[in-house]
């Protein structure tokens, strides 16, 4: 059998009470006709034979120990052990012994034990004899190497080894004859010293990684890991860590037991980093205790430096102090920065207190000095330490410069000091600028500001950004699209305009429109202010013209989002601005290439179609129908054209009914309803009183259904005028309304729409005159009354 989930040892207790192997083998469950019941087979792995025939009886106490043991009792004085080489092996037969019991697999014992019993079960660990290792000599090292690798696959014998290693001080034995190797340059043994030492570290115990990485043990444990046998050569790792690496202390540190811990954590980190190599998929849990070691070395450094005050005050005097010179600076940043990372490693109650203790101390004041400074790599670690703070606290951040903004001016501002960090970038990619801008959005973001106590932070800090930082953040964006910095298309009639933008400056503008972006999305009447003061996006949209598609996507994006928001404000600037015009241009400049561009202009469009958006459709066919009458290969023109005459369609019958229904009182009696039908195009809301009173066309009507112009359709109501009395009067009414009621209304409609034309005829009997009937026509052609599709 190749299964090792299955591979066990059994194991039997002797009169001495200790623990007798009695061989390996396979185990497996079946049912057995002799013994009446289910029971566990153990068969030897090197010639097949029994090795356990035991049934599973409903009685018996079976208990699973270690993830890998099951223990039981088959007679008064006869105990037995399973011992299996891997976890999934034990829980698979677990689950096969509760099944025969009726026991849930969860349990660690299936039966309540007797005394005796429990006795036998806890004595399995402490009784099995202990692995005897090999006297420590040269001639044993292969010896010894083989016995360290083959325990690995197993958990018990990985804890018996350690144990007899721990008792046996067997550590530092080895580690003496490492330096008889070395000084006789035995190759062979100090190959064997590299498997010994690396399987001793993947035993995974604390207290075995106590005595090697040790001030006397750790140099000649990362000696024993030069030696791997796949190298050629050994690596100089003792050479780089005592002579490459160097310590600096910024502020030299008096307590000893501290230094000796950085040094420490320091090696060890870099044993696993860098000497150890990337553990298998079987091997990634081996050193799981070395991480944990790692980890708790990283608190306690943390907080022993966090408790001395002294040593803190004195980085950030030096640190803030115009007198220290620029190396000094940038290794008292790389210390914050690298103090920082560390506490990452604590409990967030902890976190919370190192953050307030730096925060008293002044490091948001040290910052803003550090961040302007021309060195690059001090600006770059002082971003990594303000990304802490940012993360660890928005709040902390924002209370900060609206204090600061008190008593200071807008250019030194810390946000100020961060977004001209973001604009001076030189990085051709601009690493540090994406970074700054994450920030930046996480500052301005109301999400954060919604969980402090303080309910008015959202409006004062946006009133303070907005004030006091919006004017640095906008600055290249409109600096890039003044007229004096643009040129006219050369031999062109248009009036757009080229932005000269290289690939730097392009990528900045994408990120301060890609913030700008989520400030329309998030602020509301601040952002929309600043955008109708500034005339923003009429500057935005000059980049459709930009070489770099990329930055005229993100143009578009930010005039779509405004128009994802169908705020009637927005609208009107925009059609009042004449807006859209440099989006159809660059549509048209685009031709007949179908690339993104082309995608995200139609899908704008098609956004106004389909939420139907009344003032927008009216001006885009108004204005550049005529344009954009050639584009078929989508149907989203033609289908703002159709939306356009409906709604013209509509508005023309409404001119039509509510004249006549404006002169009975029983229908309106308020002197308002002139202001409310001049009002009705805006606003869609009141639209319903009068589709209660005339039926709306269906949008599936032809467009030559109905007259195409307010002036036709009033002269073809003159001409059935003509043709009667007062009576006759009514038909015609009736007549210009049935098309809709036949096109698919409902008959309630039909009969509302057949009442009000008779109420009005009726009442047109009672109160008007043939010769007056002239004076009617006049008032109902009244410019009042025309539709404002245009306006």
């Amino acid at each position: 059998m190749s299964d090792t989930r299955r591979r066990v040892k059994v194991y039997t207790l002797n009169e001495d009470r200790q623990w007798d192997d009695r061989g390996t083998g396979h185990v497996s469950s079946t049912y057995v006709e002799r013994l009446k019941g289910m029971s566990l087979l153990v068969r030897a792995e090197s010639d097949g034979s029994l090795l356990l025939e035991s049934k599973i009886n409903p009685n018996t106490a079976y208990q699973k120990q270690q993830d890998t043991l099951i223990v039981w009792s088959e007679a008064e004085n006869y105990d037995l052990a399973l011992s299996f080489q891997e976890k999934a092996g034990c829980d698979e037969i677990w689950e096969k012994i509760c099944q025969v019991q009726g026991k849930d697999p969860s349990v660690e014992v299936t039966q309540d034990l007797i005394e005796s019993e429990e006795e036998h079960i806890e004595e399995m660990p402490e009784t099995s004899p202990l692995i005897d290792l090999p006297t420590c000599e040269l001639n044993k090292l292969e010896e010894i190497a083989d016995l360290v690798t083959s325990v690995l696959s197993s958990p018990i014998r990985r804890e018996k080894l350690a144990l007899a290693l721990e008792n046996e001080g067997y550590i530092k034995k080895l580690l003496q004859l490492f330096q008889v190797c070395e000084n006789l340059e035995n190759t062979e043994g100090l190959h064997h010293l590299y498997e010994i030492i690396r399987g001793i570290l993947f035993l995974n115990k604390a207290t075995l990684f106590e005595v090697m990485f040790s001030d006397e043990c750790i140099m000649d444990v990362v000696g024993c890991l030069e030696y791997d046998p796949s190298l050629a050569q050994p690596k100089r790792h003792r050479e780089f860590l005592t002579k490459t690496a160097k310590f600096k202390e910024v502020i030299p540190i008096t307590d000893s037991e501290l230094r000796q811990k950085i040094h420490q954590t320091y090696r060890v980190q870099y044993i696993q980093d860098i000497i150890l190599p990337t553990p298998s998929v079987f091997e990634e849990n081996f050193l799981s205790t070395l991480t944990s070691f790692i980890f708790f070395n990283k608190v306690e450094i943390v907080s022993m430096l966090q408790e001395d005050e002294k040593f803190l005050s004195e980085v950030f005097a030096q640190l803030t102090d115009e007198a220290t010179d620029d190396d000094k600076r940038c290794e008292l940043v790389n210390f914050f920065k690298e103090f920082c990372a560390f506490s990452q490693t604590l409990q967030p109650q902890n976190r919370d207190a190192f953050f307030k203790t730096l925060a008293k101390l002044g490091i948001l004041p040290a910052l803003e000095i550090v961040m302007g400074m021309d060195d690059l790599q001090v600006r770059s670690a002082a971003t990594d330490i303000f990304s802490y703070l940012v993360e660890f606290s928005p709040s902390m951040v924002r209370e900060f410069v609206m204090q600061e903004a008190q008593q200071s001016d807008d250019d030194i501002l810390l946000i100020n000091v961060v977004i001209e960090q973001m604009i001076c970038d030189t990085d051709p990619e601009l690493g540090g600028a994406v970074q700054l801008m994450g920030l930046l959005r996480t500052l301005i973001d109301p999400e954060n500001m919604l969980a402090t106590a303080n309910k008015t932070e959202k409006s004062e800090f946006l009133n303070f950004f907005y004030n006091h930082c919006m004017h640095v953040l906008t600055a290249p964006l409109l600096a890039n699209t003044s007229e004096d910095k643009c040129e006219k298309v050369v031999g062109s009639t248009k009036s757009n305009t080229i932005c000269p933008d290289n690939y730097q400056t392009a990528q900045l503008l994408a990120l301060i429109l890609e913030l700008l972006t989520f400030c329309v999305e998030h602020h509301t009447y601040h952002i929309k202010n600043y955008i109708m003061n500034k005339d923003l996006l009429r500057r935005v949209l000059v980049l459709m013209n930009s070489k770099h598609t990329f930055l005229a996507l993100c143009a578009l994006r930010f005039m779509r989002r405004i128009i994802g928001l169908k705020d009637e404000f927005y609208n009107r600037y925009i059609t009042k601005g004449n807006l859209f015009e440099p989006v159809i241009n660059a549509l048209l400049d685009n031709g007949t290439r179908y690339n993104l561009l082309n995608s995200a202009v139609i899908e704008l469009f098609e956004f106004i179609r389909v939420e139907d958006i009344k003032s927008l459709i009216a001006h885009i066919i108004e204005n550049f129908y005529n344009a954009l009458e050639s584009i078929e290969y989508v149907q989203t023109f033609k289908g703002l054209k159709t939306k356009y005459e409906q709604e013209k369609d509509r508005q023309n019958q409404k001119l039509n009914s509510v004249p006549s229904i404006l002169r009975s009182n029983r229908f309106r009696r308020d002197a308002r309803a002139l202001e409310e039908d001049e009002e009705m195009w805006f606003n869609e809301d009141e639209e319903e009183e009068g589709e209660a009173v005339v039926p709306p066309v269906e949008k599936s009507k032809q467009e030559d259904d109905f007259p195409d112009s307010y002036e036709k359709f009033m002269e073809t109501k003159k001409a059935s005028a003509a043709n009667g009395a007062n009576g006759a009067n009514s038909k015609s009414v009736a007549a210009q309304t049935s098309p809709a009621s036949s096109n698919g209304s409902s008959s309630k409609n039909t009969t509302l729409t057949t009442a009000v034309t008779a109420t009005k005829g009726s009442l047109v009997g009672l109160v008007d005159y043939p010769d007056d009937e002239d004076d009617d026509e006049e008032e109902e052609t009244s410019p009042r009354k025309r539709p404002r599709l245009g306006s």
